[in-house]
């Protein structure tokens, strides 16, 4: 297909609306730690990259549209394609609260770290957490399922359509939900270590009140959570990933 120059722009930028949006949201590339700058490098050179796959489906209907139906098309795939990248994102947004929870519960959300995927201060083992779920998508190379999803998704939401915003919001609740049970089932047996704890601690209070257990169970409870922490880490990162990487295969 031979395309003018006109032509050829509305089609790469109809292109860059879908994926750059996609980037934009997408768990791992838009952390407040990446430059603006380096994400739009990325996005652009993801655009081109996938243009020659693309450029037949798109170009017929963004070559041929008006100004009027441009704009409202350039919208459409933004919206689709911040979708597509927020519907990854959720897995990482229900780790973030399920995990605060746990170690808050643990006795290690005392300390706060350096945030990783937002802006706000996290319990520095909420920090950590986060930092190992979005190395291991960089090191399974699950990034590159994820590219291969906004390549796929111009075959599940052909660009002709028109934004549906009901079957959207249908199917970013069935994500929330999964995504969430992940995380409850991953976070479960810190929050059972905590209730646990100081479940017991509480019942020692209440039968030696004279003692100041809160002193002692302090340091047992943070002690005590760490080491746990240590011994489930391998299946709890396992399972989320796992997870993850089932649904952007299958999602």
């Amino acid at each position: 297909m031979t395309l003018g120059v006109e032509a050829l722009a509305a089609t790469l930028f109809v292109l860059f609306c879908r994926i750059g949006g996609c980037i934009m949201a997408m768990p791992g590339f838009s952390s407040p730690r990446i430059p603006v700058q380096a994400r739009l490098y990325i996005a652009i050179a993801i655009t081109i990259a996938l243009a020659p796959r693309l450029v037949e489906v798109v170009a017929p209907i963004a070559s041929s549209a008006s100004a009027t139906g441009l704009a409202v098309l350039l919208v459409g795939e933004l919206l689709v394609g911040v979708l597509i990248g927020s519907l990854a994102r959720l897995f990482f947004f229900a780790l973030e609260t399920l995990a605060t929870a746990g170690v808050t519960a643990a006795g290690l959300g005392n300390v706060l770290g350096a945030p990783m995927e937002e802006a706000e201060p996290l319990p520095a083992m909420s920090s950590f957490i986060m930092l190992g779920a979005t190395a291991l998508i960089f090191l399974l190379d699950l990034h590159w399922e994820m590219v291969r999803g906004v390549f796929l998704s111009y075959t599940a939401i052909p660009i002709r359509d028109a934004f549906q915003a009901r079957n959207m919001l249908s199917e970013y609740t069935k994500v929330l939900t999964q995504a969430f049970l992940v995380a409850l089932r991953i976070s479960s047996p810190l929050l059972l270590f905590g209730l646990i704890v100081n479940l017991a601690f509480g019942f020692l209070n209440r039968m030696t009140p004279q003692v100041p257990v809160f002193f002692v169970s302090t340091p047992l409870l943070i002690g005590f959570g760490c080491y746990w922490f240590y011994l489930m880490a391998d299946d709890f990162f396992a399972a989320f990933i796992s997870s993850f990487g089932s649904w952007l295969l299958t999602g």
